[in-house]
């Protein structure tokens, strides 16, 4: 199971700042055991990314989707990318 490790970087745009996106981005994070970060970018847009077991970085990035309840997302961009071994999930 420990080779099953994924990593996705996700762009997500619409009222997401100013929200509390970030903040419950990493708790659902560390709830699922997900490593990685989210930060807000200058276009008004969140970035994060996630890396764990492919089921856990899922849920995280379903969560990204709707956000919370306050948020208002229009869209988001998906990508996958190389596993780095990052540890923890942090708000940059």
């Amino acid at each position: 199971m420990a080779d099953d490790k994924v990593r996705k970087r996700v762009v997500v745009y619409g009222k997401v700042q100013g929200v509390f996106f970030r903040d419950s981005v990493r708790e659902k994070a560390r709830n699922e055991g997900v490593s990685g970060w989210v930060t807000n970018r200058d276009d008004g847009a969140v970035e994060l990314v996630a890396e764990g077991p492919s089921e856990a970085v899922e849920a995280v990035v379903d969560y990204a989707r709707r956000g919370p309840a306050r948020a208002d997302v229009e869209r988001i961009d998906e990508q996958d990318e190389r596993p780095e071994g990052l540890s923890g999930f942090g708000v940059r």
